[in-house]
């Protein structure tokens, strides 16, 4: 595949990257000379995958900064610590997330909301900066297939507890959000050296589902689960060969795809953008 991006010794930070798709993603990205900084909730679940890019014989060893993406403070203490490395970036993902985790989070919005969609708008925006003062650089967010399975977003939801009981349905809102998202930042970056992509990986075996009911996960495996390495196959193709003229795009099996009317409604993200940032600066 041709090289459209990215060059050995560049930054990449990735959330979630201890299991599952973002571990695949972190080994992967240090493989091709990236040096990878690993945001996640756990150093111990995390050091296997530190380990195993350091038996790579990479330039630079693998970083693990604290994250839970349930706290903005956590959020915020996790941008400010990497800033304290003094190292450019060039690629963000926004990989972690959670599905049928029900509650609210630290500030008081709806768990996968708060988590998938509020937590990774902060820290983009913590980071935009740098991201824009390192280009060419860019943001590749995980969203989901999952984001047609909303009529639309009910905002006095999103400050309530989780009101389903499998969460499947929050889950699609905060997948939708994760597509609005991206294409919503893409228009502000533009004239910039900052891309942006939002993605479906696929419905893949991971840790993501370990919170939804023991009847539901039976249902998904008769979808057909990917394993974490077929399921990585589009957040690599995004951090590393889309072309930069397709920012803002959504993207299936590593090319463009067509998102749901919802997910291509610009007025629609617009909104979500500018109370995502009156939450964020509120809390």
């Amino acid at each position: 595949m041709k090289n459209e991006f990215y060059i050995p010794g560049q930054v990449a930070m990735v959330t979630g990257g201890n299991v599952g798709i973002g571990r695949v993603t972190a080994i992967e990205l240090a493989k091709k000379g990236f040096q990878v900084v690993i945001a996640g909730r756990s150093l111990e679940r995390t050091q296997p995958v530190l380990d195993h890019i350091q038996s790579l014989a990479v330039d630079a060893p693998a970083i693990f900064i604290p994250l839970d993406l349930a706290s903005l403070a956590s959020v915020r203490e996790c941008a400010r610590l990497f800033m304290q490395l003094n190292l450019p970036l060039h690629l963000l993902v926004n990989n972690a997330g959670v599905a049928g985790l029900k509650g609210m989070t630290q500030d008081g919005f709806e768990m996968a909301f708060g988590v998938n969609h509020l937590g990774h708008f902060l820290l983009t925006q913590l980071l935009l900066e740098k991201l824009i003062s390192s280009g060419p650089s860019r943001v590749v967010t995980v969203s989901s297939r999952a984001h047609k399975r909303t009529p639309g977003i009910d905002w006095d939801d999103l400050s309530r507890p989780t009101r389903t009981w499998t969460g499947i349905r929050e889950y699609a809102v905060s997948k939708l959000a994760n597509l609005l998202f991206s294409s919503e930042l893409a228009k502000r970056m533009n004239g910039t050296s900052v891309s942006t992509y939002a993605l479906h990986p696929g419905v893949v075996d991971t840790e993501i589902w370990r919170a939804l009911p023991d009847w539901a996960r039976p249902l998904l495996r008769l979808r057909g689960f990917l394993t974490p390495e077929e399921g990585a196959r589009t957040t690599l193709h995004c951090a590393m060969h889309a072309p930069q003229t397709e920012s803002g795009l959504y993207y299936a099996d590593s090319q463009p795809t067509q998102a749901s009317a919802l997910g291509q409604d610009s007025e629609l993200a617009t909104n979500l953008w500018e109370r995502s940032e009156v939450w964020v600066n509120h809390r």
